[in-house]
């Protein structure tokens, strides 16, 4: 059966209330779209999911494509096209023209991290002269010069965030029970520093995932994947490259582990150091590949239906990545360490496979320029941010070491995950918003001077809505995740009011300072010339992951200390 009878078979049988229109050369998937059914209330919901202008937009660039254009981004304000003369279109055809990057172009290897991402390259010089001198017409507002992201609703953009919010966080819960259970598996209990390696192989998602979702949500909003060649070079190009530094992060994860759990002990094991790399690294390259692939799928069907992937990407990128890496990690941890005395060999022969892959993602990575460019220049944020999540593991193994404080071991991905997916979501919107409307080098004016907490929140500016947004989302979402992690009787800390009190102000201090943190770090990232998808999101789930594990292991040590104290709940 044909994609085309198949979409007309589920058509009619939804009826009137669902549409699926299909369009292009080869009769693809372009639009998913809601009529009102017989309760207004439940459509109307659904249609400001999905506001106008992401649809428009969508529009806009599928009919550019089959003209060899690019979209006019500028001519689309408040989400709507604008009536364009004949010259504008030329004009527009003409600079599309100039502006198209093909891989031939970049063949040299100088492309610069802050290009792959831009609708069109920057002028600059004459042409920027030449340019000014044909745009005269354009100076009220309405051509190319004027560029303006289609605006959201706070009601519209809360709608977006919070169900792969709500996914996201159960999610980590569902990590937390796991790390609750398997902590009393013989490999957790006679390899305690397998600890260490948690948040850092969690902290992946931050480091790889949610920057990969980053990277392909500016892509889709600025129109770099209109194009089907330029799109699949630019997914298979990025999934080479994640899986390259998957691969090396989780061999010097293990090695961090290593370093920080045994030789300030001076107890080293050379058996239990091959199963800590093997662990790590093939942890690390299976969870990457299968969050890698459904991250490309959330990406593609985020653009096919209008909805703005900057909202839904980075938070469903960690919805299961958690629970996918936490099993992975308990399963191959607990098989190796079974095969420690009868096979040894085991382990080397697991990590030396993986570790044999590397030089065929490599070669796979460098074909596009964009990932060619990160394979060389985005090592930087990913090992230092694994050795800042590392931290944070030896925070966590410390604290678990304590009898007294078991209970922490089921809320700290939950607060961890939680606080690193806000952040996301606020750093990608804050990098598209200069993708739209700033060169390379340039910041807005307020975000000029500096920096104060009060910018970030106070304001009318997209950007102060959507961190009002999250703000918001916080203590609603943790007391949600509580009761469930009371309900399937998890944990081993009553839910006292205390606790809930102390808890809920540990997360709160943890967003707000990520909040700040990414606001300054963003804007002085491309301040400097540094691409924000690339380089922010690995520092600042890292510090979610450190500032998450130490708040609540603080949190934690302060109900002892109060007499708030049971480790028995859950046993």
């Amino acid at each position: 059966m044909s994609i085309q009878s198949l979409g007309g078979a589920i058509g009619e049988s939804l009826g009137s209330s669902l549409t699926v229109r299909m369009s292009g050369a080869g009769g693809g998937w372009s639009a998913l779209s809601l009529k009102p059914v017989s309760s207004g209330r439940i459509a109307s919901i659904f249609q400001t999911m999905v506001p106008t202008g992401y649809t428009k937009l969508q529009e806009e660039r599928l009919s550019m494509v089959d003209l060899g254009a690019k979209p006019d981004i500028g001519s689309l304000q408040n989400g709507y096209r604008q009536e364009t003369s004949h010259i504008e279109g030329r004009r527009l055809l003409d600079r599309a023209s100039r502006s198209s990057v093909t891989l031939s172009d970049c063949g040299d290897g100088g492309y610069s991290e802050t290009e792959p991402m831009l609708a069109e390259r920057r002028l600059s010089g004459e042409e920027a002269d030449e340019e000014e001198e044909d745009d005269d017409d354009e100076e009220a507002g309405l051509g190319p010069a004027a560029q303006n992201m289609p605006k959201e609703s706070p009601l519209a953009m809360a709608l977006q965030i919070l169900l792969p919010f709500l996914l996201a966080g159960f999610g980590t819960v569902s990590a937390g029970m796991v790390l609750d259970i398997v902590q009393h598996w013989a490999a957790f209990q006679y390899i305690t520093e397998i600890f260490i390696l948690v948040p850092a192989l969690l902290g992946l998602k931050g480091n790889l995932e949610m920057t990969l979702a980053s990277r392909l949500s500016t892509a889709v909003n600025v129109g770099k994947m209109d194009s089907p060649i330029e799109k699949w070079n630019l997914i298979i190009g990025n999934l080479a490259l994640k899986q390259v530094q998957a691969t090396v992060v989780g061999f010097l994860a293990a090695v961090a582990a290593v370093v920080l759990g045994w030789i300030p002990e001076g107890k080293f094991q050379f058996s239990h150091a091959v199963l800590l790399c093997s662990s790590s690294v093939a942890t690390a390259f299976i969870a990457s590949l299968l969050q890698g692939i459904i991250m490309v799928g959330v990406i593609v069907g985020s653009k096919k239906t209008g909805i703005n992937p900057d909202n839904v990407a980075t938070p469903i990128a960690a919805s299961f990545g958690d629970l996918i890496t936490l099993a992975i990690l308990a399963w191959i941890s607990q098989g190796l360490y079974k095969c420690l005395d009868s096979y040894p060999y085991v382990s080397s022969l697991v990590c030396a496979f993986f570790m044999s892959l590397t030089p065929l993602w490599m070669v796979i990575s460098s074909k596009h320029p964009a990932s060619r460019t990160l394979l060389y220049s985005g090592w930087e944020p990913v090992i230092t941010a694994m050795v800042i999540s590392s931290i944070g593991g030896l925070i966590l193994d410390k604290t678990v070491s304590d009898p007294n404080l078991a209970g922490i071991v089921v809320y700290t991905p939950v607060i961890n995950g939680i606080g690193g997916n806000l952040v996301a979501i606020q750093s990608s919107r804050i990098s598209t918003h200069l993708h739209f409307h700033c060169a390379p080098g340039e910041v807005p004016d307020e975000a000029k001077g500096c920096y104060y907490p009060c910018r970030t929140f106070w304001g009318t500016g997209a950007n102060h809505r959507s961190a009002q947004v999250l703000i918001l989302l916080v203590i609603p979402g943790h007391l949600i995740f509580l009761y469930t992690i009371h309900l399937m009787k998890s944990g081993h800390t009553t839910l006292t009011p205390i606790f809930m009190s102390v808890y809920l102000a540990a997360a709160m201090l943890q967003v707000l300072l990520l909040l700040c943190i990414a606001d300054w770090m963003v804007h002085s990232m491309w301040r400097s010339g540094k691409d924000p998808d690339s380089f922010s999101i690995p520092y600042l789930t890292a510090l979610g992951d450190l500032l998450g594990t130490a708040l609540l292991a603080l949190s934690f040590h302060f109900l002892w200390l109060i007499g708030d104290q049971d480790s028995d709940v859950g046993d």
